[in-house]
């Protein structure tokens, strides 16, 4: 087999690309938590698609399930048409993961990218309550269209824009002044005062790991006071699970353990368990006053995605995955908080939660040296957080102890090689 030329992307695609940057190989194969290149190079995954493959690559029940559905000339496109993948995929949905968590939510097929499903979630709180300010939060990152920008913190993608972003408040996420400062003491002196300036919003957006922002995960009681002063002043509460759910933080929803109850959840990547795109919206019953057709999106019906996205349910059925998730999440914490103890030149913070976390780094340019030399060892991660401080490790949900102990060395030969060649001291 001929082996691709990287002049190609180098001359035909957009200046835009991006991890093809990060990542300067030509990929060819994947499966489970490894990935090869066209020259037979392995590479163990911690990125998972940027949280868009929490099953690993090509999971074999998943695999079996679409190859069947399309050999069998199964609806492939059909917008938001009634078809038997779309309503097994509700049923189970519902079932598995709705009706045990005693969530009683509709379910909104919006378009199939992350970014759709907040556009529609602000679009809907808006619509709700008439009103038309959102407030969302430092450092938060929701999307690369208009409105999603506007509740996104990073300077450099609103720049992207290329007009005024409107009508949102941005406020202090959880310990983003300093640990010592409630940010939530800040944001509701601006609405209980007339004279802030601050109208009532329609919704507050967050996430409550932040994935793009650097990893922050917000305190569990700071999560129940948001929530508190929502109600308080009859604002909706989105929470964005795009990156955080599907079991990244331990849990299928990442907002369980905080015991609060979103007006409206926004899901995408892994929720179509194969890779494929899918979104959806959830929001409460009374909240539902679409009228047909007032939201729409050509590609909302992806039946292919409709079929793996229920066979990945099947890992949610019982209590085993999720606690399987919980053990690897602490071999993982352990680790992490290992190698900022024994290697204090790099003056790390250990960041996250789950299998969405990181280190810190206040060595300028660090965590991406991390990256560079993990990809050289063949390891596959990335940088988070506005100055690319945090290196972020995505490992696949199912990956097997063999995998994740493999990946975690290569993390700490990497530190290691920079340390002893002095690559902190030359900052």
């Amino acid at each position: 087999m001929s082996q691709t030329d990287m002049n190609v992307f180098e001359q035909l695609e957009s200046e835009v690309r991006s991890y093809c940057r990060s990542f300067p190989t030509v990929f060819t194969k994947a499966k489970g938590y490894k990935m090869w290149d066209e020259a037979g190079k392995e590479y163990i995954d911690f990125f998972s698609g940027a949280g868009a493959l929490n099953y690993g690559h090509n999971d074999e029940n998943m695999k079996k399930a679409l190859v069947d559905y399309i050999m069998d000339d199964g609806i492939t496109h059909s917008l938001d048409m009634a078809t038997t993948p779309k309503g097994k995929f509700l049923q189970k949905f519902h079932d598995v993961i709705l009706k045990p968590r005693n969530l009683d939510y509709k379910v909104m097929f919006p378009g199939p990218t992350g970014t759709n499903t907040v556009e529609s979630a602000l679009k809907l709180a808006r619509k709700v309550t008439g009103r038309t300010d959102i407030i969302s939060f430092t450092n938060g990152f929701h999307g690369m269209t208009i409105g999603s920008l506007s509740v996104t913190g990073n300077s450099f993608k609103r720049k992207g824009a290329g007009i005024p972003l409107t009508n949102v408040v941005t406020m202090p996420y959880d310990n983003f002044v300093s640990e010592s400062l409630d940010t939530l003491d800040y944001l509701e002196r601006f609405l209980e005062d007339g004279g802030s300036g601050v109208e009532i919003p329609a919704a507050m957006i967050l996430e409550t790991v932040q994935g793009e922002g650097g990893i922050n995960a917000a305190r569990t009681e700071w999560l129940q006071r948001v929530e508190k002063i929502c109600k308080r002043w009859g604002i909706l509460l989105i929470i964005d699970d795009v990156q955080a759910g599907v079991g990244r933080t331990g849990t299928f929803f990442s907002f369980e353990d905080a015991g609060i109850t979103p007006d409206i959840v926004c899901l995408s990547k892994s929720i179509g368990g194969f890779g494929l795109p899918l979104a959806i919206t959830l929001f409460r019953p009374e909240l539902d006053i679409w009228a047909p057709g007032e939201h729409n999106g050509t590609f909302r019906g992806n039946n292919h995605a409709f079929v793996t996205a229920t066979e990945a349910l099947s890992y949610w059925e019982d209590d085993s995955f999720e606690k399987d998730i919980q053990e690897k999440s602490a071999t993982i914490s352990d680790f992490l908080v290992k190698l900022v103890t024994e290697y204090p030149e790099i003056k790390g913070e250990v960041k996250g939660k789950g299998f969405m976390v990181g280190i810190a780094s206040d060595v300028e340019g660090f965590a991406s040296k991390v990256t560079e030399e993990a990809f050289s060892r063949g390891l596959i991660m990335e940088t988070s957080g506005p100055n690319d401080e945090v290196f972020k490790l995505f490992p696949p949900l199912t990956i097997d102890d063999e995998g994740l102990e493999k990946g975690l060395a290569i993390i700490e030969e990497s530190i290691k090689a920079l340390v002893e060649t002095k690559e902190l001291v030359m900052q």
